[in-house]
């Protein structure tokens, strides 16, 4: 055990709930299969959602809000979507709670106020946009829709672990809505290079981009583009999905527009999103047995200084040396927090953030006053140097990038040293067991999906985008197949 937490390499599920605990992210609530975000944590999702968001404007897209109920008749108008999350849904079918008389102060549902019509509390959003859309849209001249929403849902989840299955979740998703099949297209494609860039310029998580199998896509969907991502115990991780939505949901809700020439048109539409299970991610893909690694680019808290002091005497005089140099971090963008409090001594400031994953950690005392230093340790490396005062506003912010950049190489040389092609199916078992990606040709059929996912819990991740083609044959059946596609167990 190290620091409360079981190890790594020995117990991953007992490490990651102890990690999300300890490191002061969340908790589970008094709701079952919910979760508390705690300040901390929800301090990262915040730094996640402001890089994305920006991300998002800086494409043309714009935020909006849309209600959190949807009536039944609506869910149900997109059959396969309402198929495919009818055993998720929570429903509201009463509107006010009463007084029971037999048990003295008791609230029971009222029978009186049943609701004309139910309504679904959202697992995601399509129905009551597109329905909404159908206001919105005449013209080709109303086209395109970029639209984005900030927003919880709700999928009744039964087998719940924080941040990567919860009843109730934070997401963002994106609707749009588009005067061509191409347009629409294009718009998806832009959204998984969007989700790619985020995940491994800001997360330092190594993705794969590819498109789901029929069986993998989403309900309602033409084609589903994804991210896969790799953690440490070499399962995968889906850390975001891009939907082309083609003109289901338009012919679904009858959205329609004149085109250029006058004629009516069904509208060709997307949807995108990703999750609080981002969290997950960056908890797993990186994190070790003395707490979290945090990329510095989503670090809440970038440099921690402590102060190693006797007396109140030598606080003041380090309070009064820090205060020269901290405006100098700031002034660079850097967030810097000075925890100069007396009520915790010096060793528990270095455990707790070394488990919150603060990147560098400054330590001054007496004798680095006297010297004109201070001691600087890196949360990924644990390497510790001595740097002058002169050097801190120069050294930190370049090691702060060096450390974004190893965090990342890191994650794809992991991906890379755990992906192997296999063209025997016994050998496939053998390595699905010992976990990450494996590259196998596979016959195109959902049957043979299915049968190897019965046999082996491993499901097929995606289709890689950028994979080549290569004839082979399917792992399986031993039909041919034109392109290897990624199996691995997964979250």
């Amino acid at each position: 055990m190290s620091k409360g937490l079981p190890k790594r390499s020995e117990d991953y599920s007992g490490w990651y709930n102890e990690l999300v605990k300890k490191a002061d992210l969340a908790e589970n609530s008094a709701v079952k299969g919910c979760m508390v975000i705690k300040p901390y944590g929800f301090a990262i999702w915040e730094k996640m959602q402001q890089q994305l968001d920006q991300m998002f404007k800086e494409t043309g897209h714009e935020n909006a809000y849309f209600p959190l109920f949807v009536p039944k008749n609506l869910f149900e108008a997109e059959e396969k979507n309402a198929e495919g999350f009818a055993k998720e849904c929570a429903v509201v079918t009463h509107y006010r709670l009463k007084n029971d008389p037999e048990t003295k102060g008791k609230l029971i549902v009222d029978p009186e106020a049943k609701l004309e019509e139910e309504l679904v509390v959202r697992p995601t959003s399509e129905a009551v946009i597109w329905n909404t859309y159908k206001n919105w849209i005449q013209s080709y001249r109303d086209l395109p829709i970029l639209v984005n929403q900030w927003a919880n849902v709700v999928r009744w989840e039964m087998r719940t672990r924080i941040f990567l299955r919860t009843a109730e979740f934070l997401w963002q998703e994106g609707h749009t809505a588009h005067a061509t099949r191409q347009e629409a297209m294009d718009e998806t494609t832009q959204m998984l290079d969007i989700y790619a860039q985020f995940a491994e310029e800001y997360m330092g998580v190594s993705v794969v981009q590819g498109i789901k199998t029929e069986n993998e896509r989403f309900a309602g969907a033409e084609e589903t583009f994804c991210i896969e991502a790799m953690m440490q115990d070499g399962k995968a991780l889906q850390a975001g999905t891009s939907h082309f939505l083609g003109q289901n949901f338009a012919k679904a809700f009858d959205v329609k527009f004149s085109n250029s020439e006058g004629k009516l048109d069904h509208v060709w539409g997307t949807s995108w999103g990703v999750s609080t299970r981002l969290m997950g991610a960056l908890i797993m893909a990186h994190s070790d047995d003395d707490g979290l690694i945090l990329p510095p680019k989503l670090a809440p808290i970038q440099v921690v200084i402590v102060p190693i002091f006797k007396g109140e005497e030598q606080l003041d005089i380090i309070n009064e040396k820090v205060s020269e140099f901290i405006p100098l971090l700031k002034e660079q963008g850097i967030s810097v927090k000075y925890d100069n409090r007396t009520t915790h001594k010096p060793g528990w400031k270095f455990a707790q953030y070394e488990m919150k994953g603060v990147p560098i950690r400054l330590a001054i005392g007496p004798k680095d006053l006297e010297n004109g230093t201070i001691e600087m340790a890196r949360r990924d490396t644990k390497e510790k140097q001595t740097i002058s005062f002169e050097e801190i506003s120069s050294i930190i912010p370049s090691l702060l990038d060096e450390m974004q950049d190893s965090i990342y190489q890191k994650s794809l040389n992991f991906r890379m040293d755990n992906s192997t092609k296999i063209d025997d199916y016994e050998e496939f078992k053998k390595q699905i067991e010992k976990g990450g990606f494996v590259y196998a040709h596979w016959d195109g059929s959902g049957e043979t999906e299915e049968k190897i996912k019965t046999e082996t819990k491993a499901t097929i991740r995606c289709i890689p985008i950028d994979g080549e083609n290569e004839e082979g044959k399917c792992i399986y059946t031993g039909k041919p197949s034109s392109k290897r596609v990624i199996f691995a167990k997964a979250y």
